[in-house]
Parts: C-alpha cells; sequence; structure tokens
C-alpha cells in the first residue's frame, strides 16, 4: 500500500489535542501528516495559548493534489478562523467532491456549513454549534461517517476521531498495530 498522505489545516485558537492526537495517530500509523498553517505565519498557536506548533506549509503555498485527507481542527477561536477563509472552503469541497476524506472536529463541522458541503449528511459536532449546523442531520454521536466525511464531537472523542481517519487510510493490520501501541 502507498503511503498516505494527509493535510491538517491549522489556524491560531485551534483546539491543541484535536490537532495534535490526530497528528500523533497519523504518525504512529505511519500516514504522511503535512500541517498547513492558515494565516500569515508557520507558527500557529492553539487556543487558551496552550501550544505552538510550526507548520510545513503556508496555506497559500499548499497544493493540496496528492493528499488522502483533510483533517480540521476545532477550537476557538480556530474553527472560526478555518470558516472565514475562502481557501480553506473552497479545499473542503473539492477534497469532499473528489471522494477524499473530509474530517472535521469540534466547531470545525462549521466551516462544511459555510462551504454548502455535503449538506444533509449525518453529521456530530460541538453541542454549542449545532444550532448553525441547519442543513444537515445532526446525530450527537462521538464519531460520526457519512459517506467521505467523518465529523466528531470535541476534545473528548479527538483519539476515536483520528483513528477514524486512519481506519480509512491504513490496512486492518496496521490499524490494529497502531490501536495495541497506543493501549486503545
Amino acid at each position: 500500500m502507498d503511503m498516505k498522505r494527509v493535510y491538517i489545516l491549522l489556524a491560531d485558537g485551534f483546539e491543541a489535542v484535536e490537532a495534535i492526537a490526530p497528528i500523533d495517530v497519523m504518525n504512529r500509523a505511519g500516514v504522511d501528516v503535512v500541517r498547513v498553517a492558515v494565516g500569515g505565519s508557520l507558527e500557529v498557536t492553539s487556543s487558551h495559548d496552550l501550544v505552538t506548533l510550526r507548520c510545513d506549509l503556508l496555506l497559500g503555498d499548499a497544493d493540496f493534489t496528492d493528499g488522502d485527507a483533510l483533517i480540521l481542527p476545532g477550537g476557538n477561536p480556530g474553527y472560526l478562523n478555518l470558516r472565514s477563509s475562502e481557501r480553506v472552503c473552497r479545499v473542503v469541497g473539492d477534497y469532499y467532491a473528489s471522494g477524499r476524506v473530509v474530517a472535521a472536529i469540534c466547531g470545525a463541522p462549521t466551516v462544511l456549513a459555510m462551504a454548502s458541503v455535503a449538506r444533509g449528511s449525518r453529521i456530530t459536532c460541538h453541542s454549542t454549534v449545532v444550532d448553525q449546523m441547519g442543513d444537515y442531520e445532526y446525530v450527537g454521536d462521538a464519531v460520526v461517517e457519512d459517506g467521505n466525511l467523518i465529523t466528531s464531537a470535541g476534545a473528548g472523542t479527538s483519539v476515536e476521531f483520528a483513528l477514524a481517519i486512519a481506519a480509512r487510510l491504513v490496512s486492518d493490520e496496521v490499524l490494529l498495530r497502531t490501536r495495541r501501541g497506543m493501549e486503545v
């Protein structure tokens, strides 16, 4: 199986665990992770100023054509910064339309709504943004998969979210080895 690649979009105010858990799980599973900064600096700081991550690329320099999945962490104001970017919305739409995995957690499913992507799909999200997901079927589970869309409720579901993404990208054997290595 060829090495898979995921792009994770990081905007100032991202929720640390919602970004770091997928990065960690993808690395453990042998998936190439490209960290993309949505903003003017490669250094992106999480909500509550807990973590600053150095990204690989700025949004304007990213190609995205070689990716297998796109990950959108939440966090406040991270998800607001993601959805205010026309380029982010365009990339989300392109990935979804091409059948590649689009994964959004916490407040980040509102990016789907802003981009008019996957309307009518079954989703979950943070309870504080449910009212912004009008054209979607809110299920409310920890992780919800509908076609090539994966959504998750929030920080507490970050590892489960990351493993659901990995399950789409790697063999069952690699996924099992990854889970065992994490004691999940």
